[in-house]
């Protein structure tokens, strides 16, 4: 019912079109009725013709057939072609209405979630895998959508009409309506019972469809590790097997679904069995005469199949509220990074960014990754963390635009806490080049003004030059409207990293987080992206995850980290002196690309 609750939310602004809707399904059930309701002068011409009896029907429609034969199906002609007609206007109408309300419904839902998804922290995106989310915004919405634009419409319609038939039968027999009104209890409880049973096997097939995208995602993603490793087969059988979990819960909800419309048909057609004799017995006692009974038995026939209907209806309306239920579940897990109301502007940074006692833990595990850091960096100079893998370099850089919060201490910007700052006027201030390279499904124009959307061709083909991209891309098909492809496929290692630098160059933010590639590249590709890279840190503050001699050697300041702390803290030269942790590192990692550079001297 709760689900139901927050479902109605977004239904409720449309309530205007709602009721229009609603009413066209009214008049859809009236009509229906009213066709119904013919068959009472059509038996009184077929066999009483021309005595000019008029036996009593709804809505007094034996007031509008004229005495003679022909004049009388003329009439009854008519009505049944006019009622006909009148009815599917109402039915289109209907349709096109909901459909209406289900579209702009479900729209505002996905806006309302995938805005809930952009605000998040990086905590919410560690504890959720990308395909999870991916299937509520699209599969769990196209679920709810269905039940909107469809569902809830159909159930409505069938509710009418069945409303509408047994006004009909009452009208011709009271007695013999309230008896047929003994089977709605037993009804009721076998489509509760249906009704629950289908709920669950809803929830059980959504979650093995979201483990089979995850399941697909991943082996296609690797293609290359499975074809290297000989796994096709392996993960051929991995996704069968969460294939047929989702094929047993739909064939065991396509058998209860199944069951339920014939079970609750075959009560119906025991009753109407009994009632055939009550109806013979109610004609004896000249309470309604054989036209009247014909029509009667019409109408209680044609109840059951808004039931019958209304039965199967319940199968897709319970996948709605377990589509609607895995939404609310995203939408009430709120992670996002919290901004005060009285949040300030930051400016451009101009004295020093500082590290005041910060430690930090992520939440899935139980140690410290930051352990009391505390560094200046001052506006200007070039910063490189170096040290082995785990020992804090990458979560450091992530403080800086408050993709997390510290546990305990404060990241301060010109003395004012982050987390007194807009983070828009933060994260205005940061340029980003990341480890991987992160490219989009778009053209190479797209991906570089990604920070600046506004900018013009030549700020574009500006930041292209000076990060040493613009001659491969005039080389392309299309130049800057060429596709990069997924991940930007299309383009070579050292492409790609470049793309990344003009991006961070076009934006041009004073503060540049830069965490290098550890990609092997050819030696004119690894050329042009240490010279990219060196016109992108110029007369910046650069924070950067050193992975090459060229950056330590670089940078104004090297900062060591080792489990969660600074060790050490000085230049290239001064931390050699030292023979500590950097110089270990140095002879590990360094001393051969030394050799290499010293060689090609």
């Amino acid at each position: 019912m709760r689900d139901l609750r927050r479902l109605l939310k977004y239904l409720t602004p449309h309530w205007p079109i709602f009721l229009l809707a609603t009413v066209a399904m009214v008049v859809v059930a009236l009509l229906e009725s009213a066709i119904g309701a013919l068959i009472v002068p059509i038996f009184d011409q077929a066999f009483v013709p021309g005595n000019g009896h008029r036996t009593a029907t709804l809505f007094g429609l034996q007031h509008l057939i004229p005495d003679g034969p022909f004049g009388a199906w003329r009439m009854i002609s008519i009505l049944l072609v006019v009622f006909t007609f009148a009815k599917g206007i109402a039915e289109y109408l209907s349709t096109y209405l909901m459909a209406r309300i289900g579209q702009s419904a479900v729209l505002k839902l996905r806006q309302d979630l995938y805005g809930h998804l952009l605000s998040q922290s990086a905590t919410f995106f560690e504890r959720h895998r990308t395909n999870y989310l991916v299937s509520r915004l699209i599969t769990s919405a196209a679920a709810i959508e269905t039940a909107v634009t469809n569902t809830i419409r159909d159930m409505l319609i069938e509710s009418f009409t069945l409303l509408a038939l047994l006004g009909a039968c009452f009208y011709y027999s009271w007695r013999l309506t309230l008896g047929s009104l003994a089977i709605a209890p037993i009804i009721a409880v076998l489509t509760a019972r249906f009704g629950k049973a289908l709920r669950n096997l809803a929830r059980e097939s959504l979650e093995g469809s979201k483990l089979l995208t995850d399941t697909a995602q991943e082996a296609l993603a690797n293609q290359g590790i499975v074809k290297a490793y000989r796994a096709e087969q392996r993960e051929k059988r991995r996704f069968t097997n969460v294939a047929r979990t989702i094929v047993r819960a739909n064939l065991r909800s396509a058998s209860i679904a199944g069951a339920a419309a014939p079970t609750i048909e075959m009560i119906g057609i025991i009753f109407v069995v009994i009632w055939l004799f009550l109806g013979q017995h109610e004609i004896l006692a000249q309470r309604m005469n054989a036209a009247q009974f014909l029509t009667f038995l019409f109408f209680l026939f044609r109840s059951y199949d808004p039931v019958r209907k209304l039965s199967r209806l319940q199968n897709s309306m319970e996948q709605a509220f377990a589509a609607a239920h895995h939404v609310w579940e995203v939408m009430d897990e709120d992670m996002a990074i919290p901004e005060k109301p009285d949040a300030k502007e930051l400016q451009p940074l101009t004295s020093e960014i500082e590290l005041r006692g910060v430690s930090f833990g992520y939440a899935n595990e139980s140690r410290s990754v930051l352990k009391e850091v505390s560094v200046k960096i001052k506006t200007g100079t070039m910063v490189a963390l170096v040290g082995e893998s785990g020992g804090g370099k990458s979560t450091l850089t992530k403080l800086l635009p408050r993709f997390h919060d510290p546990t305990s201490g404060s990241v301060l910007w010109d003395g004012v806490d982050l987390k007194d700052a807009k983070l828009s006027s933060l994260r205005h201030h940061i340029a980003l080049v990341t480890q991987e390279t992160v490219l989009f499904n778009d053209t190479v124009r797209h991906n570089i003004a990604y920070g600046k959307p506004e900018a013009t061709d030549i700020e574009i083909q500006n930041a292209a030059t000076v990060a040493f991209a613009h001659d491969f891309i005039q080389e392309m098909p299309n130049g800057y409207e060429t596709i990069v492809g997924e991940r930007g496929i299309f383009l070579s290692g050292g492409q790609r990293q470049r793309l990344a630098i003009a991006r961070a160059i076009l934006v041009n933010a004073p503060v540049l987080v830069l965490d290098e590639a550890t990609s092997a590249l050819d030696a004119e590709s690894e050329r042009l992206v240490q010279q990219a890279i060196a016109n992108l840190v110029r007369n910046r503050t650069t924070i950067v995850i050193a992975h090459r001699l060229s950056t330590v050697r670089r940078a104004d300041v090297i900062l060591v980290m080792e489990g969660g702390r600074i060790i050490e803290m000085g230049t290239h030269s001064e931390l050699l002196a030292r023979n500590g942790q950097y110089r270990r590192l140095y002879e590990l990692q360094f001393a051969d690309e030394e050799e290499e550079l010293a060689g090609i001297s």
